[in-house]
């Protein structure tokens, strides 16, 4: 099955670019992680959970080292940090999951290394016997991600030079030791808790929704508008989608990080344990395939080879002051999406200009009828998806 991964910031991303480019970070990089920084000390954010969770896998090895090796003196204390850093993970649910599958697989690795080096009685003839079985068996799904610790612990077991029932038992009872404390530490050191995420992403689709009508209406009023113009609409339409897809991921895992302990989380937590309900999801959801079926309309309409024309004449400022009006409504769900407040009805004079566009639009529907079905097909469809978003966006006023 495929994960679905937590939203990445975008200095995150920028950052990995640079690596993965070999070249030195210039002023704009160090700008952005700037800006990271102070963003993690300002406010709780995607920034400061990234700071949280890297410094809780630090101690989490730290805590593991001191236990195995300066307590325990255990001579294989290196599996105690190793495996304790990576079970640090984006939720509880995550790490007691991912424990279990990475202690099998050290399991797997440790027995069978150590079983093929002495049938073979050489360290090569244990790795040629043992990691084609172990490469086999870290592609199997109930191993998740976790099948390849496998591979690395019978290498690093034949590595070793050590094999023999205490040095697997002190492997195997350091791998376990480091699962508990990673998994204890995850726990019980300001749990992630992946709830804000999705009001943010929910908030960020609602005005940039806005913004994209906004953009549509203010194109509109220009005397020419042609297929080239309709390429940022399709962009716009495009992040749309991009942002939905960051909202479902951060509904997954929101989801799972109250999968495990969401009574003691509620008791220890500093934030409301609330996010808005999914049927929020469902219905930005909607609103951005209406929004992309309006831009695509537009975009069939300026291409100069299709059949369908664009509307012509004042309908068209009609028009785009309607979709200005929609993209004003999207920015105060934006607003009460973030803050958490409850939707109220449109005012009485956004109602009513409401209603006189509504009008205007109809009659210029019925005059673009006389002038041929290509320029009446396009409005009607432009019409319907306006009148899709308004009742989307605000259902009050589609309930009165």
């Amino acid at each position: 099955m495929t994960r679905t991964r937590p939203v990445v910031p975008q200095w995150i991303r920028e950052a990995g670019q640079v690596a993965r480019g070999g070249r030195v970070p210039g002023p704009v990089e160090a700008r952005g992680v700037g800006r990271a920084a102070r963003a993690a000390f300002r406010e709780p954010g995607r920034e400061r959970d990234l700071a949280v969770q890297s410094l809780k896998a630090a101690g989490a090895a730290l805590l593991a080292w001191v236990v195995a090796d300066e307590w325990l003196g255990d001579p294989m204390a290196l599996m105690a940090p190793w495996v304790a850093v990576v079970l640090v993970q984006t939720t509880v649910y995550s790490s007691l999951r991912q424990a279990v599958q990475q202690f099998a697989a050290i399991c797997a690795g440790t027995l069978l290394a150590s079983a093929s080096q002495v049938a073979t009685g050489t360290t090569l003839g244990g790795l040629a016997l043992s990691v084609p079985v172990l490469m086999l068996l870290a592609n199997w799904p109930r191993f998740g991600d976790q099948g390849i610790y496998a591979v690395t612990t019978a290498i690093f077991t034949l590595a070793s030079g050590t094999v023999s029932t205490s040095a697997v038992s002190h492997r195997v009872g350091q791998a376990a030791l480091g699962a508990v404390i990673g998994v204890a530490v995850n726990a019980l050191v300001l749990p992630p808790v992946h709830l804000r995420d999705v009001r943010e992403n929910l908030a960020a689709l609602a005005r940039e929704a806005g913004d994209a009508l906004h953009t549509v209406a203010d194109d509109l009023r220009k005397s020419e508008w042609d297929a080239h113009t309709t390429v940022g609409w399709l962009s716009a339409s495009a992040r749309l989608e991009y942002r939905l897809d960051a909202l479902r991921s951060a509904r997954h895992w929101s989801r799972e990080s109250l999968r495990t302990a969401y009574g003691p989380l509620r008791a220890v937590y500093r934030v409301p344990l609330s996010v808005p309900p999914e049927e929020e999801d469902e219905r930005w959801s909607r609103v951005t395939g209406h929004i992309t079926a309006l831009n695509r309309t537009l975009a069939v309409a300026a291409d100069d080879g299709r059949t369908p024309a664009p509307p012509r004449g004042p309908v068209l400022g009609s028009y785009a002051h309607l979709l200005d009006l929609i993209g004003d409504a999207c920015h105060a769900e934006g607003s009460r999406l973030l803050e958490g407040h409850t939707n109220g009805p449109p005012d009485g004079r956004t109602e009513e200009v409401l209603r006189r566009l509504h009008r205007q639009l109809q009659d210029g529907l019925r005059e673009h009828a006389w002038q041929g079905a290509a320029h009446a097909a396009v409005l009607g469809t432009l019409l319907l998806q306006a009148e899709n978003l308004w009742a989307e966006i605000v259902p009050v006023s589609r309930e009165e």
